[in-house]
């Protein structure tokens, strides 16, 4: 029996599996959050697990990918300029937005949002159902995770100082220590470890996604013991839903403009819009972990997630128009290795 019309894309709107572990997570940590003697083992453990995750990324980071793109400097220079500067400069103005629209609590997760990487895996993922450009993809994934481990850190110090927060001089020892020493660790022993790594993918994933979900479960069970539910309604979280949803759809609309000004073919186009407009999660949630100690990390997590599932559903919507488009098949370039 065939599939009717549109299942494809149908399918891919489902909420994202790991993302529903995430919250469930929250969940937990709503009802039973780490208190009393279990807390300074958890503390380490989430230390050391984001210092895994960091060493990972740097294990996995293909220097040929970035090398391989760089000769397409106009479309990377455009990904990167509407990953670090166009989502910083919208979710900046966004705080400035009345509080019935956006929660000042909720403005600092925002910003921090605005300031993180675009992501790898399903952007690469959904260029390859839009039959994009795929090895232009792979190199702007790349370069913007490089570049954002530490671009990221300095530019969400700069401009949550500029609302009032700001990173403290803690925090950057911290980012040196568990995200910056782990991560050129993981780079320089890729020669050795690179092809163990790329064997084990599938076990190391576990252990890279189950560190993320004890750093939500350790923020949140901070941010709940601290007043959390209280200070937040369900009200509000449907606002930051709104706000999300009209944040990425400005940041579709805009590079989808940038790709036509420029002339960009359509597989480059795709390459553009798709990873011009993601942000990263499994960046984001170990890298907040160290940013944000104690209670705040929990609402500095909420719109990362939020966006995270929207940005999903609506690029598997997109990606599969693309999909469709007349000579699609023709205008994808192979993917390299």
């Amino acid at each position: 029996m065939t599939s009717p019309a549109g299942a494809g894309w149908l399918t891919r709107l489902r909420p994202d599996g790991y993302l529903m572990l995430i919250f469930g997570m929250v969940i937990l940590a709503s009802f039973l959050p780490a208190r009393g003697e279990v807390r300074p083992i958890l503390d380490i453990t989430v230390k050391v697990g984001i210092a895994l995750v960091f060493f990972l990324h740097g294990a996995r980071l293909s220097r040929e990918a970035v090398i391989a793109g760089a000769t397409q400097w106009r479309l990377h220079a455009l990904v990167l300029a509407s990953t670090f500067l166009l989502f910083p400069i919208l979710t900046l103005s966004a705080t400035a937005l009345p509080a019935w629209v956006l929660p000042a609590s909720l403005a600092p997760g925002l910003i921090f949002l605005g300031c993180l990487p675009s992501t790898i895996q399903s952007s690469i993922g959904f260029t390859a159902i839009a039959r994009g450009n795929v090895a232009a993809t792979i190199a702007a994934a790349t370069a913007s995770n490089l570049i954002g481990v530490f671009l990221t850190p300095i530019l969400a110090g700069i401009l949550l100082h500029r609302t009032g927060g700001g990173v403290s001089l803690e925090s950057l020892q911290a980012i040196l220590l568990q995200l910056l020493a782990p991560f050129l660790a993981g780079h320089l022993l890729r020669p050795w470890l690179g092809g163990w790594v790329r064997r084990q993918a599938k076990s190391l994933s576990y252990l890279d996604r189950g560190s993320i979900l004890l750093v939500v479960y350790a923020a949140f069970s901070d941010a709940v013991t601290g007043g959390l539910w209280s200070r937040l309604g369900a009200l509000d979280i449907a606002r930051l839903i709104l706000v999300c949803g009209v944040l990425l759809a400005l940041v579709l609309v805009l590079t989808l403009a940038a790709a036509r000004a420029a002339r960009l073919s359509t597989p480059d186009e795709i390459t553009l819009v798709f990873c011009g407009s993601k942000k990263s999660l499994a960046s984001g949630v170990p890298m907040a972990g160290v940013l944000f100690p104690g209670d705040a990390l929990g609402l500095v997590l909420l719109p990362v997630m939020v966006f995270h599932q929207i940005q999903l559903m609506v690029v598997a919507v997109i990606a599969e128009r693309y999909s469709k488009r007349p000579g699609a098949e023709g205008d994808a370039p192979p993917a390299t290795g």
